[in-house]
This record gives structure tokens, C-alpha cells and sequence, in this order.
């Protein structure tokens, strides 16, 4: 008999996985890479900006920096102008120049393929190195005792719909932990692409098109029958604390960013 929405998540994820397969047969990593070391600098600008437009300056900046040695060679002005148009360009252009440095002190030039190594990478958290070993070594993440899963805006929200998580949707690193505890690791690299592509094509933030949803029967947020939205309840709650100002601001974004940062 096959489970139903009030199924516990062990029960349902494999099911939930396979209909996604079918789904989306071609869902991968939007951003565009063709080296490893591309793939970290792409992962990297994309905190706090767009795929897409992540692509679009890419295009040309892969063509002029094509080693740790070329972030390095140029101007820190230079390459925060080059790198501008995806925000926060100050702490990107630290991030990639660190990270350079480190890439041709610690690992003669070539992006490590562990987690606990990627991590010692400047600008590189849990989720973009789960992000980049997914993306680039599938077969070395499945061996690795450190790797997770990467949890974004659309991951945190799909899997908080789906029941699969008891955490909000901003608590990317408990969601990460409840994903590994009820997805088999051999799918890992695979949850993330998933879940993005069915966030943004099915599972929008504010308007789920459920009469559309391939697992709207597995939901227990399915509007379709009338269920609460557990994405919503788990929303921010209302405060009236004091605004910040618009330095506090920028200063906590800066923080969130360097720490991991956000994908849309």
C-alpha cells in the first residue's frame, strides 16, 4: 500500500523523489561552469543574487580569470567592477581572492574535493560546498562522512511543505540534518536540483500551484485538500522592535552572506 500524506517522512520520501525524477528529468545546478574552479566562484557570486544573472556575468569573466593566479593578478578594484552587477561586490571580491590564495597555498592550485577542505576555501560554507562536491564529485560525496545536503530558499521551503522537517524554512542547517536523516545519502546529490526546480516551477512561496504538484497526495500543506500551509504558519513572526538603520543593516546582510548566503 502506498503512503499517504500523514505518512511519517521515511515513508514518503523515496516516492516523493521518484515522482520528482519523473518530473523533472533534467533538473541540475542552473548556474553555468565548465571547471571546478569555476563552479566555486559561480556558487560564491551567486549569495544574495540570481542564477541568471550569475550567468550573465560570468560569460565574460571566466573568459579573463581562468586561474586562481588571474583573481590575484588584477586590481582589487578591477575585479570588484567585474563582479559588480551580482551585489555586494566588496565581500565577493575578498571572498574570491581569499579563496585563490588559499586554492595555490594550501592545494598547489586544484579545488579540494572534500567537504572539511572545501570549507577552509574563503567565502565557502556548508551550502556551497555541498553545493560544488554534489555538483562536480557525486561518487566522492557519497564516501564522504561530512557531506549533507545543500538547503536553500527553495529547499528549505519545499521540504518544510512536505512535512519532511519540523524547523522553519530559514533553519537551512537543521532542515540539512532532517533531509540526511530520511534521505538515503546515494540520493543526496540529487535533493537539492530537485527541490529548486520544483520550488520554482510548482511550490511558489505564494501562490503553490498544487492542482499542478506531482506529490500534492504526499503534502500535508496541500491546498488542494484544504490543509494548512506548514510554509506559512512557520513564517516570520511579527515584531515591533526598533528598525535598524540601514548600516546595522547592511552589516547583518554582509555577515549572512560571508557566513553562507542566500540563493534565489
Amino acid at each position: 500500500m502506498s503512503p499517504d500524506r500523514s505518512a511519517p517522512p521515511e515513508k514518503r520520501v523515496s516516492l516523493i523523489l521518484r515522482r520528482f525524477k519523473r518530473r523533472f528529468p533534467n533538473a541540475r545546478i542552473a548556474l553555468e561552469f565548465n571547471t571546478p574552479l569555476e563552479c566555486v566562484v559561480a556558487t560564491v557570486l551567486s549569495a544574495q543574487s540570481t542564477d541568471a544573472l550569475v550567468n550573465e556575468v560570468t560569460k565574460t569573466l571566466f573568459r579573463k580569470y581562468r586561474r586562481p593566479e588571474d583573481y590575484l593578478a588584477v586590481p582589487e578594484e578591477e575585479l570588484q567592477e567585474d563582479i559588480h552587477a551580482t551585489g555586494f561586490f566588496r565581500q565577493k571580491t575578498k571572498a574570491l581572492r581569499g579563496l585563490s590564495q588559499t586554492l595555490i597555498d594550501d592545494f598547489d592550485g586544484e579545488v579540494p574535493k572534500t567537504i572539511a577542505e572545501l570549507i577552509k576555501l574563503p567565502g565557502v560554507a556548508r551550502k556551497t560546498a555541498n553545493i560544488v562536491q554534489a555538483n562536480l564529485w557525486p561518487e566522492v560525496q557519497k564516501k564522504d562522512p561530512d557531506a549533507g545536503v545543500a538547503v536553500d530558499t527553495h529547499v528549505g521551503r519545499v521540504a518544510v511543505r512536505l512535512g519532511l522537517t519540523t524547523h522553519g524554512p530559514k533553519e537551512a542547517v537543521k532542515i540539512e540534518r532532517d533531509l540526511m536523516a530520511v534521505v538515503p545519502k546515494r540520493e543526496w546529490h540529487v535533493v537539492t536540483d530537485l527541490f529548486i526546480e520544483h520550488g520554482r516551477k510548482v511550490c511558489d512561496a505564494k501562490r503553490p500551484l498544487c492542482e499542478d504538484c506531482v506529490v500534492e497526495d504526499l503534502c500535508p500543506s496541500s491546498q488542494e485538500a484544504g490543509l494548512t500551509d506548514l510554509y506559512r504558519a512557520a513564517g516570520p513572526k511579527k515584531t515591533t522592535a526598533v528598525k535598524k538603520t540601514s548600516r546595522s543593516q547592511e552589516s547583518s546582510r554582509v555577515k549572512g552572506l560571508e557566513a553562507e548566503g542566500e540563493k534565489t
